[in-house]
Formats: structure tokens, sequence, C-alpha cells
């Protein structure tokens, strides 16, 4: 258990990657540990789409950048696109009662397995959820109808570990009933 909670301590966004490649196999374990993520009604909404070849992750980087925002993103990451997909009929009612959405849930939880699972293959990582979804959909060849929700960086920190940033303290988020 304490390999764990090192894990998610080590863990940070990063924001500056080397130009090295990421192995396929690794890449692979990622998307490995997202699948096996729990999601709702056990109907895994998603797909995911891996780019890890320099010249489709510059153009990516590009569809990331196209705002402004995200200048950190450069292109030298291999990135995993996060595909929300059609739901299963019971998931869609019971979110329609509870007026959830659980697709987003379940793809948060997925995408949360992917940062670990990466943290653990000695990888750095950063969420992106801010790009030109129309562009990037079209250079990655997914269906109009498919929704991109985030997009994770993935690949080797250039320099050392990412510096902490402010966390609040258990006593603001905790209300612990005994």
């Amino acid at each position: 258990m304490l390999d764990f909670f090192r894990l998610t301590l080590q863990r940070r966004s990063c924001r500056k990657f080397m130009p090295k490649p990421v192995e396929k196999e690794k890449l692979l374990n990622c998307v490995r540990a997202a699948r096996i993520a729990p999601s709702a009604c056990n109907g895994q909404p998603w797909s995911f789409v891996v780019v890890n070849r320099r010249s489709l992750s510059r153009q990516a980087a590009e569809c990331i950048r196209y705002t402004g925002l995200n200048r950190h993103v450069t292109g030298d990451s291999a990135f995993i696109a996060v595909v929300e997909e059609k739901t299963l009929l019971a998931t869609r009612i019971g979110g329609v009662v509870r007026m959830q959405r659980y697709p987003l849930i379940d793809i948060g939880i997925a995408t949360g397995h992917i940062l670990l699972a990466a943290q653990a293959q000695g990888l750095s990582t950063c969420v992106l959820g801010w790009f030109n979804e129309a562009k990037l959909k079209s250079l990655l060849h997914i269906p109009r109808r498919s929704r991109i929700r985030l997009v994770v960086a993935v690949g080797y920190a250039d320099a050392g570990p990412a510096p902490r940033t402010g966390r609040k303290a258990l006593s603001e988020l905790l209300t612990y009933l005994d």
C-alpha cells in the first residue's frame, strides 16, 4: 500500500518534456490501466487515441495551443486523447434520474488510471482540457459525433520534478463522521 501512496505523492503535472520518444509498450500499459477503470454499469464510455509519431505530435500540439493557452505544449511528448463514446441506455436513464453526467465521471477515473500508470513507469504527464477539438478530431480521424474530453501529454520530464503546488489542507476537504 505504501507504494501506491508514494506514487500519488510523486505525480505532478509536467510542462516541459525531453524530445525523447516514449516506448510503445509504456503507452499501451497506460491505456491498459484505463481500460480496467470502473465505470457506471460497466459501460466503459471511452476510447483512446495514442499519438506517438513526432510529426503528428507536433501537429497535435498546434491544436492544443491554438488560443495561446497551453503554450508549454511543444510536441516533445506523446499524447493520449480520451474520447467519450456512446453510453449504455441504463447509464443514460440513471444519469437523467440522478442529474449526473456519469460518462464524464467515468472518463475522469480512467484518466486518473492513465496518470498513475505513466508515473509508475517513470513517465510524466499533463492533463489538457483546452484545445481546438474540431481540428484535433480531424487530425486524429476521430468521428465528428464523438467528443474528445481530455488529452494527456505523456513523456519524459525535462528538468527535475515539477514543483509542489499548494493543496488544500485535509481539514478543508474532509468531514469525518464516526
